[in-house]
């Protein structure tokens, strides 16, 4: 499996390409910023993106989906609960809302993702926001803003809660295997393990 991690925008957010060796399909996770420097390393790396992987619906997530769709037709995926954060309008931490298209694919807990060898299952994740999703594969899982290298997704800002934060990285995450490798939302990858050894907002529970 071919991934490459960009860090973009004023909100250093974590935009993951991700390709399969044999076939050079691909997908993209989170394009939240900086359209020309995804598209960009998509044409270096030689891939034909089929789907586009929205994490949840927050602008630093989705700001750069419309341009890397229409440059690569690949079709959208966001879970049910946060399709209304692509409708735009308002304001979101003081910069307004971009508009997406509706997505072609609206996700729930327990889907299945293919794209050529690649696989993906979709983990229910809500805390960060309701519609909160994380992707799972072969050892690998790329939580979106539920669960940082030593940290955790706010739960203070738009339809955030706390608890049903905490209660999704204990019962969805913490119950991969130590080594499974986390690709977070912002920040650099970590492991379970080391997450369930020393995140401290994870002791206690």
């Amino acid at each position: 499996m071919i991934i490459k991690r960009l860090e973009l925008g004023m909100f250093a957010s974590n935009c993951y390409v991700i390709g399969s060796e044999s076939t050079k399909e691909g997908l993209v996770i989170d394009p939240g910023d900086e359209p020309t420097k995804i598209l960009n390393t998509i044409k270096a790396l030689g891939l034909d993106i089929k789907l586009i992987l929205v994490t949840h619906g927050h602008i630093d997530h989705i700001s750069a989906v419309n341009k890397v769709k229409e440059a690569t037709g690949a079709e959208v995926a966001i879970h049910a609960d946060d399709v209304g954060a692509l409708k735009g309008g308002g304001w979101f931490l003081g910069i307004p809302r971009p508009t997406v298209p509706p997505p072609e694919r609206v996700l729930k807990d327990g889907d299945g993702i293919d794209v050529a060898d690649l696989h993906f299952k979709v983990l229910h994740t809500p805390g960060h926001s309701p519609g909160g999703v994380c992707f799972l594969t072969d050892g690998i899982v790329f939580t979106g803003d539920t669960l940082f290298c030593q940290s955790i997704g706010r739960s203070d800002i738009g339809e955030g809660n706390h608890r049903q934060l905490i209660n999704s990285i204990m019962t969805r995450l913490m119950t991969l295997p130590d080594k499974t490798i986390v690709y977070p939302g912002h920040g650099p990858e970590t492991t379970i393990g080391e997450e369930r050894r020393s995140n401290p907002f994870l002791q206690g529970y």
